[in-house]
């Protein structure tokens, strides 16, 4: 991930939970340290350890900052990945905001995982969509990477995707692929959804870099991909969810993209705790 722009998003973040104050913590607590923990409480793959360096650091710059895991590492109940010193005002102030995002991360990192083990293929690769949270998406498209995904498309703006709304509007596949030819640079992709044969073709023709099958069935998609060069990227999407993933293991395409990485994943649970040497530290 892009530092500066993880440094943007958290302060925005602090901003929005802190306001003017913490009425708690600045309120309850003096300069004393304090030590706190990171725990995992369930099996999973970790994710998100700039988050807690940057954001703790962004708090108070005096933060000591101890990572004992790697992102992309598993980790199982009970693990501490990471230990956090400094003034527990400071502590307590930023823990909520760090622990959200890598609760999240390492749940969308746990779940990437477990879609590569079940679709066990040694061609196509996982890959995310854009049903990213707002705000959020560079830490969950990178939390996809870390699971040993692949990326899409990171926004509108570097690739060109033409969908089944926009084949409507522009009234075929090769006049929306054409007109995009004359206005694009030679280094954005077209990408084209397609649910027929006939689709099929006409992207192909058209000269499309990418061909996307949306919601076919394994046997479709097998039929399908005969048509298709093999300089022309393929993708199937739509009607595939991790626990059906084994089916397409030899369905033949280049990537299956998955929206349920990123729009409807459990957070992994990760607890912060107080050391034990450092409770009733208030006289």
């Amino acid at each position: 991930m892009n530092q500066l722009k993880v440094k943007q998003a958290l302060e925005h973040f602090f901003i929005e939970d802190i306001g003017d104050l913490d009425v708690t913590s600045d309120y309850l607590f003096d300069n004393r340290e304090a030590e706190v923990e990171f725990q995992v409480k369930q099996s999973g793959v970790f994710c998100g350890g700039s988050v807690i360096v940057t954001g703790f650091q962004l708090i108070d710059p005096s933060i000591q900052v101890h990572l004992l895991k790697e992102d992309g590492e598993k980790v199982s109940p009970g693990e501490v990945v990471a230990i956090v010193k400094g003034n527990q005002g400071s502590l307590l102030k930023g823990e909520r905001v760090v622990l959200n995002l890598v609760q999240r991360m390492s749940g969308i990192a746990t779940l990437t995982a477990l879609a590569v083990k079940n679709l066990h293929s040694e061609h196509t690769k996982i890959c995310d969509t854009r049903k990213t949270t707002p705000g959020l998406r560079m830490f969950e498209k990178y939390a996809v990477r870390m699971g040993g995904g692949f990326n899409h498309r990171n926004g509108l703006y570097d690739a060109a995707m033409i969908k089944d709304n926009h084949i409507a509007l522009a009234g075929s596949i090769t006049k929306a692929v054409h007109h995009l030819r004359k206005r694009l640079g030679h280094m954005v992709k077209i990408e084209v959804e397609t649910e027929t044969e006939k689709q099929v073709r006409e992207a192909v023709e058209a000269g499309v870099d990418c061909v996307m099958f949306d919601n076919r069935t394994v046997q479709e998609i097998q039929r399908f991909i005969q048509l298709i060069p093999p300089h022309i990227i393929t993708e199937a999407s739509g009607s595939v969810k991790v626990e059906n993933l084994s089916k397409y293991s030899n369905c033949g395409v280049d990537y299956i993209s998955l929206g349920c990485l990123t729009h409807s994943v459990a957070s992994l649970d990760i607890s912060v705790n107080v050391n034990q040497l450092e409770r009733g530290i208030l006289k």
